[in-house]
């Protein structure tokens, strides 16, 4: 007996159809409604440079046996479904590996922690380090998305601010970046291992899109540090220059130059 033809709709049949889980039939209905259908096909194509973009931000790592800190923290991902419902539009297997990433540089903090590192420089600066990669993770997953790039738009900037404040119990500040030629797009509410973190994000005349990635780095009650140096690390064409000050981490990620992005962060540096 046959296989019945794999016959999706919506947003089920875009994610099937750029993770490849299609059949003949289910395929050519696909083509045909991207065809006619150039919203959708944006769409597509905006997913598809999302996972080629975390592809290379990370090959060295996809060709390594995954570690067993990684796999112990995927073994808690259902546990976080219900609190983080909300991320189940994110695009296919572009949110899976932000997902995975992040959850693995969480277990890799508790693996020192369980080690008896924990609190040393060395422990600290390779949180640090992950908070810096995290925003670069981050940008390359939402900067290209077409529909939904923010969860609030910038038109609510008041609601946004105070919601985000609340979550990440702490208040925030949206800096002014029109000197340097980007307004706000809007921003949402991402995950982190130190808690709740949020990402603002820019765009320029020429559609060039920035983003400002904050969230805690330190463990709540724990001596926090007042660094506040900035910074670089650079995955191909993305770079960021991320600090920290009070325990609390700050990232500003793009396509940028090194020079130039330097004089966004430290726009956004001395505005918060």
């Amino acid at each position: 007996m046959k296989d019945e033809p794999t016959l999706l709709h919506g947003e089920a049949q875009l994610h099937a159809f750029v993770d490849g889980r299609l059949d003949a039939a289910g395929l050519a209905a696909a083509q045909a409604r991207l065809d006619g259908d150039p919203e959708a096909a944006a769409t597509v194509d905006a997913w598809r440079e999302q996972r080629e973009a975390l592809r290379g931000l990370h090959a060295e790592l996809l060709q390594d046996p995954a570690p067993a800190a990684l796999l112990a923290a995927a073994r808690q991902l259902h546990q976080r479904r219900r609190r983080f419902g909300q991320w189940r539009r994110w695009g296919g297997i572009a949110a899976s590996l932000l997902l995975a990433f992040g959850i693995g540089w969480a277990g890799h903090g508790q693996w020192q922690a369980r080690q008896g590192i924990a609190g040393s420089a060395i422990a600290r600066a390779r949180l640090v380090n992950a908070f810096g990669h995290d925003a670069l993770l981050a940008h390359a997953v939402y900067s290209p998305e077409v529909r939904h790039p923010v969860e609030v738009e910038a038109q609510q900037q008041e609601h946004l601010v105070q919601w985000l404040s609340k979550r990440l119990n702490r208040p925030l500040k949206v800096p002014n970046l029109s000197e340097q030629g980007y307004e706000l797009v809007g921003g949402r509410l991402l995950p982190g291992d130190r808690g709740a973190r949020a990402q603002f994000m820019y765009q320029n005349a020429r559609g060039e899109r920035v983003t400002l990635y904050v969230g805690a780095v330190d463990a709540p009650g724990a001596p926090q540090s007042t660094e506040t140096a900035f910074r670089f690390t650079n995955e191909g064409e993305l770079a960021t220059f991320y600090w920290v000050d009070q325990g609390f981490g700050y990232a500003m990620a793009g396509k940028l130059p090194r020079a130039r992005l330097l004089l966004v962060s430290e726009a956004v540096y001395r505005q918060l």
